[in-house]
């Protein structure tokens, strides 16, 4: 703002007591009729290297040419005006998003308002809008009702629930799982060997029995898949607790863990696994559904109302190099977890996201090329389909340790 004394134009700051009343740092003008600063919208039109923190309610995060827009604050709305996503709080608008900046909208907490026109101008751009617990998990997810791919691939995912297919892609699915959860011990194991021998020698051999399981998992025999389901979730089940004691013992210094809580869990690392598994589970469905198979007929994971069985199956292969290995290394770097009320706050969940988000950017040699993790996703879903169809075998992805 400006003044006059003695003729000379004087400005005067107003940003840090502006700062101080209003938690958007955004720029700031004098209000002449009510003597208050208002802020002024800020355009947000540039590439993000890997993460951008605007404020702790808001941060863009690259998703490959684009940008993953993350919203996590009660009282937000979004809309759209003309070819930008408006952000605002209460009456004041606060950023403009143009829309060939983004690739995904996720709405990560309670209170944020978003209306019909942007959620339909975000559908026609093929933007995904996905919705998520405090938990982290998801319980909603839009996106164009058109597919990418014929019904022909879901008809054959119906049809192989009754031969050998589903046997086949199931046992693909369990023989990726337990040799990543191997890999991933055998990860972390390596910086144990000389400071705490004792506790390296049983990650190893560990280890060592989820690759006999994993032989195990192939030696099941059966026409469809409903007659070897209950062998094969027995033998994953055993696997996933041993996993789970690696995992116990590669973490016993930083963190208190007893074990795999999926469901209410109010404990610093399960609550970080539940959140970042629900990060995965959006990306997973989101490439299931693009690959034209329906996500709620499974063959590892039972069908049951309301479970989209295809997708948890299909996640099974990328929970340790996506989820673990982030929240394992997270772990043992001693970086803070705060947890508010039996929930993680919203500053643990802004850092997870953003790093969970960061690995799936990274990049994995698979099937003798170099792609990024979000990438692998999409392709193993339409491995999926093609695989089905009877086009091509289905390999597990599996990450190099």
């Amino acid at each position: 703002m400006t003044t006059q004394e003695n003729s000379t134009a004087k400005v005067i700051s107003i940003s840090d007591g502006f700062n101080e009343m209003f938690p958007f740092r955004n720029p700031a003008q004098l209000n002449l009729f009510t003597k208050e600063p208002t802020p002024i919208p800020v355009l947000v039109d540039r590439e993000v290297d890997d993460e951008l923190k605007i404020t702790e309610e808001v941060s863009l995060v690259r998703t490959g040419d684009a940008s993953q827009l993350v919203l996590s604050g009660f009282g937000l709305f979004i809309s759209k005006q003309g070819e930008r996503l408006l952000v605002r709080k209460g009456k004041e608008l606060l950023y403009e998003f143009p829309f060939y900046r983004l690739s995904e909208v996720t709405l990560a907490s309670r209170g944020i308002t978003i209306s019909t026109d942007l959620i339909m101008e975000l559908s026609e751009r093929g933007i995904q809008i996905n919705f998520l617990h405090g938990s982290g998990r998801p319980y909603a997810k839009i996106t164009a009702p058109t597919l990418s791919a014929t019904i022909q691939a879901r008809r054959e995912q119906f049809r192989a629930l009754d031969d050998q297919r589903g046997i086949e892609f199931s046992k693909a699915i369990i023989g990726g799982k337990l040799n990543n959860q191997r890999n991933l011990l055998l990860y972390f194991a390596k910086y144990m060997k000389q400071t705490v021998p004792d506790r390296y020698n049983s990650v190893i051999k560990i280890a060592a029995t989820l690759k006999g399981l994993r032989q195990e998992a192939f030696k099941v025999k059966g026409t469809e898949i409903g007659q070897v389901r209950n062998a094969l979730m027995g033998i994953e089940g055993t696997a996933s607790r041993l996993y789970w004691e690696g995992v116990q013992e590669i973490i016993a210094e930083r963190a208190s863990f007893m074990g795999r809580i999926r469901r209410g869990a109010t404990d610093e690392v399960n609550s970080m696994l539940n959140y970042g598994y629900g990060i995965l589970y959006c990306q997973v469905w989101g490439a299931v559904v693009a690959a034209g198979l329906e996500p709620f007929a499974g063959f590892l994971h039972v069908d049951r109302p309301g479970k989209p069985s295809l997708v948890l199956d299909l996640v099974e292969e990328f929970r340790q190099p996506v989820v673990d290995r982030t929240v394992i290394a997270h772990i043992n770097r001693g970086e803070s977890i705060r947890m508010e009320g039996g929930l993680l706050s919203p500053e643990t969940r802004r850092i997870l996201s953003e790093k969970i988000l960061e690995r799936l950017e990274s990049k994995e040699r698979y099937q003798g090329k170099t792609y990024q993790l979000r990438s692998i996703i999409q392709i193993q879903a339409r491995n999926c389909a093609a695989f089905l169809r009877g086009e091509r075998p289905y390999r597990p992805f599996s990450f190099k340790w």
